[in-house]
């Protein structure tokens, strides 16, 4: 297959054959994702903190 071909079948896959999202599902595909990273990014802030306070706890009691 030639790279024209490629491209061209390319182009035909993506008029005719790909389901695209209309507005209102691609904003609430949107903001699932943008509450799904809030929650992740707390939970990693949150693990942070603990290690944190754990890791200055232990040095306390080394030092």
């Amino acid at each position: 297959m030639s790279i024209k071909g490629y491209f061209q079948e390319s182009f035909t896959e993506l008029v005719h054959k790909v389901t695209w999202p209309t507005w209102a599902e691609l904003q609430n595909s949107g903001t699932l994702v943008l509450v799904a990273t809030l929650i992740i990014a707390i939970i990693v802030a949150a693990m942070d903190f603990a290690f944190s306070r754990i890791m200055e706890f232990i040095y306390s009691l080394l030092y």
